[in-house]
């Protein structure tokens, strides 16, 4: 066997990958004075386009000041609405213009997601919205295709701030009472949990709305 002609594939095979190298480029915002302002703009940016949800950098945070976890709760929310915001903006006015290079380049988005949001907000645009940003499902697609569904703005707003609220005060819940065990078991459970929490959620407006009477 080549010995030389080995090396490059081992170097390959060590090398991490674009989105392994994003994620500890997110991570290594932790150890920056700016940390709150990095957390900031990746929740913001995370809410249409960037691939590494603000979790990351908000849990590493929390775990070195478990104090501030609640205010890193809120930093992640404001941020990411407002971002949901700007996705809403660019699906109302730009979608036509740029839904290629979306698709092309941008994890998370393809032409058959699209169209399953589309119809998803034909059924209750509040739930569909709430329901990804809360759990794992990519809520960058949920923002734009809201502006380019025509969702009204205010029903954005509404369900991203209570969905991404609910989602970041989690975390910081856990980081703030389990400490340095929190990564782990948030890595391990928390896509579990959002989903649980979900179905729980969606199990009692049924349930309200079969046991109050009509009017």
């Amino acid at each position: 066997m080549n010995r030389e002609a080995s090396y490059p594939a081992t170097r390959a095979l060590s090398r991490p990958g674009p989105l392994r190298r994003l994620y500890d480029w997110v991570l290594s915002w932790a150890d920056s004075p700016r940390g709150t302002l990095g957390l900031a703009a990746i929740s913001f940016a995370e809410s249409s386009f960037f691939p590494i949800p603000p979790d990351v950098l908000q849990i590493a945070l929390s775990v070195a000041k478990p104090r501030r976890s609640f205010f890193y709760a809120a930093v992640s929310a404001v941020a990411s609405v407002a971002g949901g915001v700007f996705g809403w903006a660019i699906g109302s006015g730009l979608w036509q213009l740029l839904s290629s290079w979306f698709f092309a380049y941008v994890p998370g988005f393809s032409p058959e997601k699209f169209a399953l949001v589309e119809s998803l907000y034909r059924g209750n645009a509040f739930l569909a919205i709430f329901a990804a940003a809360f759990t794992p499902i990519p809520y960058k697609v949920f923002t734009i295709a809201a502006g380019a569904c025509s969702v009204p703005l205010g029903t954005l707003v509404a369900a991203s701030a209570l969905g991404r609220g609910l989602r970041f005060f989690l975390v910081a819940a856990v980081t703030f009472f389990l400490g340095a065990t929190a990564r782990q078991f948030l890595d391990r459970y928390l896509e579990l949990i959002t989903v649980l929490l979900l179905v729980a959620i969606v199990a009692g407006f049924l349930a309200i709305k079969v046991l109050m009477p009509a009017h």
